[in-house]
């Protein structure tokens, strides 16, 4: 599955316009509690500082997304919850309104990764689990499968050189963790390795 393109519309608006209710400082700015109605069907509720959205705050888009965590200056920054209209959930770390950090992010199909971000891709240490069985552990390189890593099933094991998301540098080692039975394959259409699997 693709993580990306789920977030489209998602732009938070500015705090500037819109219906606002809440605490403000000596200076008339928003600061505090607050919520802001914008005249596009959007609502922020939470803390703001100096005019800003910053502090935890809950962002709800019109079009049926929906962020709870941290702010910083208007933007997501720090930990936060993110839910996506296709019903895809991010939890981890934002910087600059983008996935960042630690994160783990549960897809609309079942499937889950869980580990590093890097403006809103995989990118980094991490481990992608299929909903129907098994997984794939590696490093993300802006959002692909690039060095080495593993495709672990119920029985047995791959460990290999990724190319990328579905292809694997041959030779392979195909482990049986039970028997503790260890083959090196340089085929891959005996491993299923062309593609492995599509996300």
């Amino acid at each position: 599955m693709s993580d990306a393109g789920s977030e489209a519309g998602e732009k938070e608006e500015i705090p500037i316009v819109g219906v606002y209710e809440g605490e403000r400082n000596d200076q008339k700015e928003r600061h505090g509690k607050g919520k802001n109605a914008f005249p596009n069907g959007d609502i922020y509720e939470g803390n703001y500082a100096n005019g800003k959205r910053n502090g935890q705050g809950v962002y709800k888009w019109k079009a049926g997304h929906r962020y709870k965590g941290e702010f910083k200056d208007n933007v997501r920054h720090g930990p936060g919850y993110f839910v996506y209209p296709d019903g895809s959930k991010y939890n981890g770390e934002f910087a600059e309104g983008k996935r960042n950090g630690q994160g783990v992010y549960l897809y609309g199909n079942g499937d889950v990764y869980q580990g590093e971000w890097a403006a809103d891709v995989k990118h980094g240490k991490g481990t992608y689990l299929y909903a129907a069985g098994g997984k794939k552990t590696g490093v993300w390189v802006n959002g692909v499968l690039n060095g080495p890593g593993e495709i672990v099933h119920a029985d047995h094991k791959i460990v290999g050189v990724f190319k990328n998301d579905y292809e694997m540098e041959m030779p392979v080692e195909l482990i049986f963790p039970k028997t503790g039975y260890t083959k090196i394959v340089r085929d891959p259409h005996l491993l299923g390795l062309v593609p492995i699997t599509s996300e």
